[in-house]
């Protein structure tokens, strides 16, 4: 059973950041692609950004672009989202995932294992 356990979150104002990390419990972590997703409350779960397996290529929805960063170190079995100039906009849980099937990097069923997320709250 794969686990992938989030940290990071919290409370930080509007234009703060935060870093957060994904630690996956699997030796085949480096032959995955990882991603970010985020859900808000009453809203559905909805794509963030993701790194292919090793780390060269990564994908971010629009609404982050250019102010947040995934980047991932596989002998750490970690993946992380900085987020900088961060938006009250941006609160809600954020969840790490394993891709593993061959649909969109954008698409939640392309993946699989599912960490337990953590919060993010930006106040204004």
């Amino acid at each position: 059973q794969v686990q992938l356990v989030e940290s990071g979150g919290g409370l930080v104002q509007a234009g703060g950041s935060l870093r957060l990390s994904c630690a996956a419990s699997e030796r085949t972590f480096s032959n995955y692609d990882m991603g970010w997703f985020r859900q808000a409350p009453g809203k559905k779960r909805e794509f963030v950004a993701s790194i292919t397996w090793g780390g060269a290529t990564t994908y971010y929805a629009d609404s982050v672009k250019g102010r947040f960063t995934i980047s991932r170190d596989n002998a750490k079995n970690t993946v992380y989202l900085q987020m900088n100039s961060l938006k009250p906009e941006d609160t809600a849980v954020y969840y790490c995932a394993r891709r593993v099937h061959s649909g969109t990097y954008y698409d939640l069923r392309s993946y699989d294992y599912w960490g337990q997320g953590t919060q993010v709250t930006v106040s204004s």
